[in-house]
């Protein structure tokens, strides 16, 4: 079966993340910045407000103060993380809306940061048919209930839609529901993935 719906990640896919550029200056310089959240855990606090808990609580674990003052600042700082756009990925999802193809997206992404995302990459808000915050619905990729949340709130069939992300375990979720699903290299690989599917 051809897909007739396109489902976006976002972060890693149509935005470059950069979340070591919302601690670089607080902390003197990119590799400190990277050492400090290295030490922190952040990859694995940014994954559980992915998931709906709050930065606020998250910053309470901390035990060190200044590396706490330091965490606590990344909600302001966190529009730095994202003013790249992977522009290939962008002129391909602008053709397939001319095409008039749905097009939609699920992210893994904080209920809290996103609004601050949206100031520096607006046109996330409003591109989208439907959209799935993951911080917004208290679950994350690559847990399947996200994609049947999604199935369901877009009303369409698994099998009708073609899911990029660049994580292979989201890739994998989506799959195991039934979707069609390829890992993301570049706008150039996508772009054979669309035009094979005839989504191009």
């Amino acid at each position: 079966m051809k897909p007739t719906h396109m489902v976006f990640d976002i972060g890693g896919v149509l935005v470059h993340w950069d979340p070591v550029a919302a601690f670089a200056e607080a902390c003197g310089g990119r590799e400190a910045a990277m050492g400090f959240m290295e030490r922190v855990g952040f990859r694995d606090k940014n994954a559980r407000a992915d998931a709906g808990e709050s930065f606020a609580d998250l910053a309470d674990e901390i035990e060190d103060t200044r590396d706490r003052e330091i965490f606590a600042q990344y909600l302001d700082a966190y529009p730095l993380t994202v003013q790249r756009k992977i522009k290939g990925s962008w002129t391909l999802l602008d053709a397939m809306k001319e095409n008039g193809t749905p097009v939609h997206a699920i992210t893994n992404w904080s209920a809290e940061t996103w609004p601050r995302g949206l100031t520096a990459q607006p046109r996330l808000g409003k591109v989208f048919d439907t959209l799935i915050v993951s911080g917004e619905e208290r679950m994350a990729k690559p847990d399947p209930a996200i994609f049947a949340l999604f199935c369901n709130r877009a009303g369409v069939a698994p099998e009708a839609c073609f899911f990029v992300d660049d994580s292979i375990k989201n890739v994998e979720a989506a799959r195991s529901m039934g979707m069609q699903a390829a890992q993301f290299i570049s706008p150039k690989v996508l772009r054979l993935d669309l035009i094979d599917r005839g989504l191009l």
